[in-house]
């Protein structure tokens, strides 16, 4: 689906109130479930994943079945907030360090003020308190869950308590709390039209170059898979 498509699918989800995990997937993402089966099953569960990496387009493309067009996390994010504005959707932040949901917050409230956010709590809590974090999520009874936790512990942790959070809409946004919040800055246009907007991100967390490291081996994947596809 195109982006117009996944907010009118994800509107319909809200109204029906059934729960939903939605993934941003991208290269890193997909790498971590070929070398997890435990986290490949996860991405097989979630009732929608969208191709938010330019890497996924391209590698989609290559083989011969493209996307309708990248689905950024991002830009989700803000489209569901505008579909929520006029509808008085409801809202609760997840993750990132202390602090910056909290911003975030403030930001959503004012691009959107008919936007409520029923909660705000960053992602720095251990195993034994997510007990307290569902029963308080629970309680908000959000109509989304914006949870910023990085890719390995946000998504299984939404697969692993999805029934008992209950959001209709429940989606993993890494480092979007981030941007949102002004603490980084997103990559400027030219750099999201030549596909570079990781380069971006890692000149701003020079730290996560290892993590990076997965995008060279994910295109070499891809073409070989191909070629032994197409022998």
């Amino acid at each position: 689906m195109n982006m117009r498509d996944t907010v009118s699918y994800l509107t319909d989800v809200i109204e029906r109130g059934e729960p939903n995990q939605v993934v941003t997937a991208n290269p890193i993402i997909l790498m971590t479930g070929l070398d997890n089966p435990s986290y490949m099953k996860m991405l097989r569960d979630a009732e929608l994943v969208v191709p938010d990496g330019a890497g996924l387009v391209w590698a989609a493309g290559y083989v011969g079945e493209p996307v309708a067009e990248r689905v950024a996390g991002y830009d989700l994010m803000h489209e569901l907030m505008k579909a929520g504005n006029s509808r008085g959707w409801k809202v609760y932040l997840l993750g990132a360090a202390p602090g910056i949901a909290d911003a975030a917050a403030d930001k959503i409230r004012a691009m959107y003020p008919g936007i409520q956010i029923v909660g705000c709590r960053d992602g720095f809590f251990k195993d034994e308190e997510d007990e307290a974090v569902i029963a308080h999520v629970a309680a908000a009874a959000p109509h989304i869950l914006l949870v910023a936790r990085g890719a390995n512990n946000q998504d299984p942790w939404i697969a692993k308590y999805k029934k008992r959070l209950g959001v209709p809409v429940m989606m993993g946004v890494g480092g979007s709390f981030d941007v949102l919040s002004g603490r980084l800055k997103r990559a400027p246009k030219l750099f999201q039209r030549l596909r570079l907007e990781w380069f971006y991100r890692l000149l701003q967390e020079p730290a996560r170059y290892k993590r990076m490291l997965i995008l060279p081996k994910f295109a070499l994947k891809v073409m070989r898979d191909k070629e032994n596809v197409t022998k």
